[in-house]
């Protein structure tokens, strides 16, 4: 009940406000979450890409494939940050070659690239490998 000359919301209007704004919160984060790994999942489908269409030109020119290092300095750090010998993050992905340190001859047979993402919060890890073949395949999950 309201006496003369009050103004302003009861209680109750400002705890229905509270469970509406808590709500469209409960829906629209898990949402948000869900539409930027797809996000970062195809910027990294565009990365292994780029370091396919760039391992073609890097046989071409030694007659072997190239190493991570070799073409992310091609590619002026494009692909991401190194961590590690042939190792690198971008977009909370780490991407690795299979072996770590290939010698020329296992270069002339082909490479295996691996890109696992490093996820901090549990969520579901996702894994995709790129071969010579130039087959982007899904590993996990």
């Amino acid at each position: 009940m309201k006496s003369k000359g009050q103004s302003g919301f009861s209680l109750v209007e400002l705890l229905c406000v509270v469970l509406i704004v808590g709500v469209i919160a409960a829906i629209a984060v898990p949402a948000l979450t869900k539409s930027k790994r797809a996000a970062e999942a195809g910027a990294l489908f565009a990365n292994l890409r780029t370091i396919s269409s760039t391992q073609v030109n890097v046989f071409t020119a030694k007659n072997r494939f190239g190493t991570l290092d070799e073409l992310n300095g091609v590619l002026g750090q494009g692909l991401g940050q190194p961590i590690g010998t042939n190792q690198l993050s971008k977009n909370r992905f780490v991407i690795d070659m299979v072996p770590a340190i290939p010698t020329d001859a296992e270069l002339r047979q082909g490479y295996t690239v691996t890109a696992t993402q490093d996820l901090s919060d549990g969520g579901i890890v996702f894994k995709f490998e790129l071969t010579q073949t130039g087959e982007i395949r899904q590993i996990l999950p």
